[in-house]
């Protein structure tokens, strides 16, 4: 048996002619705003570096600091020997920060979601989803055998239909928090009076709203939030009562079986909630909410099509994926990174170019790619 069977000459070729076919391109450094690939410069408006600490000296003078003590590796998963203080003084760190008497570090978000989901459900129990979730939460509800129902996004009317109708014994209402491709967000309060209302737990992907947001969210029945984006490191965690956590701990297999995150990551996480809580950094905060208001002002002035994000998350919506990613390669040109987002992330006739604002922009890094995206108009009417 060989992989000839399985055609992939064929579906590479399909996918190349329909503009779908993924490359990654290396980078030779930089963080936000600005990163070299090929010997050349970009504005990078492609990070989920919200805050724009991802580079900060803090960070990086913990990680130096703590390399020495712990090397590189965990070595083991937590339930092993790779759980150290320093992931122990994370885990209460990120607790509080978030509200909730207890928190679980689990290595991704992708795997937090995944263990999570596959801890909690049973093919008796039912998951509800917003139909715009995240690739993890559905992964996490068909690993699970759970029955999955996905509601279209934001329709919280069908989503009270299903519910009301509904005589399983465990019911769990599951969505992003700040959709990753769209920049909205979810309507927690009605959510989490559904879920009272029919006796259905709630969960939210936080991954792109964590340390963002100045105000605290509606309390949740189980949290999920990123380390990769806002905070600038890796990682993720959920957060939860202590009941949760303990359950987690014992059978989310994501967490069980896997090595730990590395002690060094844990320090420079350490120091960036720091950073993200300190006085004098509170203006990054404000500058990210003007860049998200002028740039969204300008591109409607222009007739770009945008979602109804008032995030860092600023979708254009393009439609055809193959013009969508001949005005990403033009904007390149112009030292503007901006990636074409294509099927099957968005659906078919909604391909986009998602730009993701940060606090380490300037204000003419802002006016650059408001000048480009406006001969960009004039390029490709």
């Amino acid at each position: 048996m060989t992989l000839n069977a399985f055609n992939l000459s064929e579906q590479l070729a399909s996918l190349q002619a329909q503009s779908l076919k993924r490359t990654p391109r290396a980078l030779s450094h930089g963080v936000t705003p600005s990163i070299w690939r090929d010997g050349k410069e970009f504005l990078n408006f492609s990070s989920n570096d919200y805050l724009g600490i991802a580079g900060h000296y803090a960070l990086r003078d913990a990680v130096v600091e703590t390399l020495n003590q712990h090397g590189i590796g965990a070595g083991a998963a937590h339930l092993i020997t790779g759980h150290t203080e320093l992931h122990e003084q994370l885990e209460r760190r990120l607790a509080l920060m978030s509200g909730y008497p207890r928190a679980l570090l689990f290595s991704t978000g992708y795997m937090a979601n995944m263990g999570v989901l596959e801890a909690l459900l049973t093919p008796k129990s039912t998951v509800y989803q917003d139909k715009l979730n995240h690739a993890s939460l559905i992964d996490g509800a068909r690993l699970a055998g759970a029955v999955h129902r996905r509601y279209p996004h934001q329709d919280l009317a069908a989503l009270e239909h299903w519910l009301a109708s509904d005589t399983s014994p465990l019911k769990l209402i599951a969505t992003d928090q700040v959709f990753s491709m769209e920049g909205t967000e979810a309507q927690l309060e009605p959510l989490r009076q559904l879920a009272d209302q029919y006796q259905a737990a709630l969960m939210i992907d936080d991954a792109h709203g964590f340390a963002v947001r100045a105000t605290p969210l509606p309390k949740v029945d189980v949290y999920m939030a990123t380390l990769g984006k806002a905070v600038g490191t890796f990682g993720a965690f959920v957060a939860g009562s202590d009941e949760l956590i303990e359950f987690l701990q014992s059978r989310a297999r994501t967490f069980c079986f896997t090595t730990a995150t590395p002690p060094l990551l844990a320090a420079a996480t350490l120091a960036a909630l720091d950073v993200i809580e300190s006085e004098s950094e509170s203006w990054r905060r404000t500058r990210l909410v003007a860049h998200i208001v002028r740039l969204r002002t300008a591109l409607i002035e222009q007739g770009w099509q945008l979602t109804d994000s008032q995030t860092a998350i600023q979708p254009i919506i393009i439609g055809a994926a193959d013009r969508t990613l001949a005005i990403s390669k033009w904007l390149e040109k112009q030292g503007v990174l901006a990636v074409a987002i294509r099927p099957p992330t968005v659906p078919v006739g909604t391909s986009r170019l998602r730009i993701t604002l940060s606090a380490a922009h300037l204000d003419e890094d802002i006016d650059r790619l408001i000048e480009c995206l406006q001969q960009a108009r004039i390029v490709f009417p």
